[in-house]
């Protein structure tokens, strides 16, 4: 009995203690709300912003601290703290940083560069840019640049996979003419057919120096000097003019891609995942298209979300996963396209076709039950899909 009116006086003074002490806590630090209310607004999704940043309290004073790529969002953080009269001392760092000396800009400068989450090999393979991709850089970490793809994705790259230039380098680049590789695979060479300078893949862009009868002479962002055939390549700016996607055109890419091995991460004709499939096709057809699945679903029409597979158009992209609950958001873990006659094509271990017919050979038994919703991204305008014959991304 004693010792339970032990136990009973003691667990309540702890209990008193935790709670003055969070309360304390909560007290000292104002900063913390309105630093969640501002990375709601402009960062909500870590993947294409970055707002790092806490409050940290030193004897009197607040002090805000951490980086960013959104000037407009640390603006907006600054001023609503004014507004409520809370004082603090800005150490915020605008991205990018000292560290990158001045070059703001890159290009990817081999077929295909690996994007890791942070700056080491070991991490996670976030995504993949191919060769003349234009990239933002933020900052220097070691040998790895934290850069931004034009589909706005953060992630780092080491220095052997980036050309670093200045504004002004960067802008002579996008004005000089350029090709752009079409056949999924190929090599570049030192002559005509001698000497291999590089590997090729799908989407590569590179500087046109002269147009030879069966050969187009081409500069690396690094100055390296190749000769790639005509017959696997075409001028960028006619590539542009002669696009028109059509459904047609979306199920010829994909079926282009069969049999390419899943890798995830992979957004390349080396090897793709489920979305980075989908977006190959359609920067294949001028479209560049968000990165991620639980991306890509909230772009374009909605299309069905019954399994009324009847109401699919060819090159309409189908989202699987796990649907909402009261107490769960909506998970997109998984993404396809229609190719019509209840079939649909994706990367899941390898590129293939799959089946919504029970009957069916093919039949996906798997992805049927846990099928979300189908977007339409083709002729659509919207704000999240990049049309390159509107958008220079590439060319000026």
């Amino acid at each position: 009995m004693c010792f339970n009116y032990k136990f009973i006086l003691i667990s309540l003074f702890i209990l008193l203690s935790v709670s003055c002490t969070t309360k304390k806590d909560t007290y000292s630090n104002p900063l913390e709300e309105q630093i969640a209310i501002v990375k709601n607004q402009f960062a909500p999704d870590k993947r294409v912003a970055l707002f790092d940043v806490i409050s940290v309290k030193n004897n009197t004073e607040i002090i805000l601290k951490g980086e960013s790529n959104l000037p407009e969002a640390i603006n907006t953080l600054k001023e609503n703290l004014k507004t409520k009269n809370i004082t603090f001392v800005d150490s915020i760092q605008v991205l990018p940083n000292a560290s990158v000396e001045g070059k703001t800009r890159g290009v990817i400068k081999i077929s295909v560069a690996n994007l890791r989450s942070k700056p080491k090999h070991s991490a996670e393979l976030a995504t993949q840019a191919t060769l003349g991709t234009p990239v933002l850089v933020y900052k220097k970490e070691g040998n790895w640049y934290l850069i931004q793809t034009p589909d706005n994705y953060l992630s780092w790259v080491d220095g052997g996979g980036i050309q670093l230039m200045t504004q002004e380098e960067f802008a002579s680049w996008k004005l000089a003419d350029k090709i752009i590789f079409l056949d999924t695979y190929g090599q570049s060479f030192e002559e005509e057919q001698q000497n291999i300078v590089s590997d090729l893949v799908a989407g590569a862009i590179l500087e046109v120096i002269e147009e030879l009868k069966s050969f187009y002479k081409v500069k690396y962002p690094d100055g390296r000097i190749a000769y790639i055939n005509k017959n696997q390549s075409k001028k960028y700016k006619e590539w542009l003019a002669e696009l028109n996607p059509t459904h047609e055109s979306l199920i010829k890419t994909s079926q282009s891609l069969m049999g390419l091995p899943y890798l995830w991460g992979g957004t390349s004709s080396k090897g793709v995942d489920c979305s980075g499939f989908t977006k190959t096709v359609y920067f294949l057809n001028g479209m560049i298209i968000p990165r991620d699945a639980s991306q890509q679903v909230h772009t374009g029409l909605l299309a069905d979300e019954h399994k009324d597979f009847k109401k699919l158009q060819t090159g309409d992209l189908l989202f699987f996963g796990t649907p909402a609950t009261k107490t769960k958001k909506e998970c997109v873990t998984h993404v396809g396209m229609w190719l019509g006659n209840n079939e649909f094509i994706h990367s899941s271990g390898r590129v293939h076709i799959s089946s919504m017919d029970k009957n069916a050979p093919n039949y996906d038994a798997y992805n049927f039950n846990r099928y979300l919703k189908s977007k339409r991204l083709l002729n659509q305008d919207d704000s999240n899909i990049i049309n390159l014959t509107k958008i220079a991304v590439f060319k000026n």
